[in-house]
């Protein structure tokens, strides 16, 4: 992961512009300006035997429990951060470099037809490992359900503002506010909480008991991965030979910005990628800390 360097001329608050770019990587973003037109499907069966006979360990006498879910988000962060291709993203036909490595994800507070939601928004270091990432989201989680502390979405608050003022207005400021997100200029207050400016945004549909599938990106923010978990089922699980065992596991989507790297590139991520969830125990490692697979 590029440590964070000076900005320069043309560079963004969260990204630095890549000016030593191929040819093709130049020129794709301004010949297909749209995320929403540049998307590519990966679709992934994860066999959870590891993880399970992992988690059991990790969890005796641990109140708040590791799950599936810190356990694929710890491995995002990981393979973002060891492939920093994955953590670009392209705005007003120009491709930048983020930062940091950024996730964020919807907390249902009430498993209602009128629960409220929140979000959890991680900014994950270098240093980030599994436990480190279980303890943020513990905090997030428990604050966000409980209400005692003072988390403020400033994106839902904005948005009932303009909800509120005349048609005609909101809509020219709503049209200002994407100008200024196409050129990286939305101030903080609108934006600091808002899941598309994550590195990679998950929904965990499993937790709502709904299959894994298809999720667009948007041309709003600067998300360039959206990651679906669905829900946990028995797969058989093929030998060489033909024969099978049925084992638990889990399907994972990911929709990603094909602009920003080759194929190669990509097959190389997702290896990397299945190969943590297949050891979570490299998750204790720092998620910059290289490993061979």
């Amino acid at each position: 992961m590029n440590k964070k360097q000076k900005r320069r001329f043309g560079d963004r608050k969260d990204g630095r512009l890549l000016r030593d770019l191929d040819a093709m990587h130049y020129i794709m973003p301004i010949i297909y300006p749209n995320r929403c037109d540049n998307e590519a499907y990966i679709s992934e069966r994860i066999d959870l035997t590891n993880i399970n006979g992992y988690l059991e360990k990790k969890n005796q006498g641990e109140d708040f429990p590791y799950t599936a879910f810190h356990v694929i988000a710890a491995a995002l962060i990981k393979t973002l951060t060891m492939r920093p291709k994955m953590n670009r993203f392209i705005a007003n036909k120009n491709v930048y470099q983020r930062d940091e490595v950024s996730l964020a994800f919807i907390v249902k507070k009430q498993f209602a037809d009128n629960g409220e939601e929140g979000l959890a928004f991680i900014h994950a270091g270098g240093d980030y490992t599994l436990d480190k990432l279980h303890e943020e989201i513990r905090a997030q989680v428990t604050n966000c359900r409980s209400g005692d502390a003072e988390q403020i979405d400033n994106t839902s608050d904005s948005m009932d503002i303009l909800n509120k003022m005349p048609r005609f207005l909101s809509k020219f400021l709503i049209w200002l506010i994407t100008v200024l997100d196409k050129h990286g200029k939305c101030p903080d207050f609108l934006i600091s909480n808002d899941p598309f400016y994550a590195s990679v945004l998950i929904s965990n549909l499993g937790s709502i008991k709904l299959k894994c599938g298809y999720h667009h990106l948007t041309n709003w923010g600067t998300c360039s991965v959206f990651c679906i978990i669905g829900e946990k089922k028995l797969s058989p699980i093929f030998a060489p030979d033909g024969s099978y065992v049925m084992h638990e596991t889990l399907d994972i989507g990911l929709t990603i910005d094909e602009r920003l790297a080759d194929g190669y590139y990509y097959s190389k991520s997702i290896r990397l990628l299945k190969h943590l969830l297949e050891n979570p125990e490299l998750l204790e490692l720092p998620a910059e800390q290289e490993i061979e697979y």
